[in-house]
């Protein structure tokens, strides 16, 4: 499953580490780095960062 994020729109606010931690963190200078390909398992999380993103910065494309 592939996993986007508009970086040009992302915050760096971090809501997205915490409904998927395996995918989504934050990096030493607060910036977010993520996983752009997922194992399908990881949906659901995902689903949820797409849902907890308060600038909507995230999609999972079909």
């Amino acid at each position: 499953m592939r996993v986007d994020v508009d970086m040009d729109v992302c915050q760096n606010y971090g809501q997205c580490v915490f409904a998927a931690p395996e995918v989504f963190d934050l990096d030493d200078a607060g910036d977010l780095v993520y996983q752009g390909e997922v194992d399908d398992a990881s949906r659901t999380d995902v689903e949820a960062a797409v849902m907890a993103c308060p600038v909507q910065a995230i999609a999972i494309p079909d």
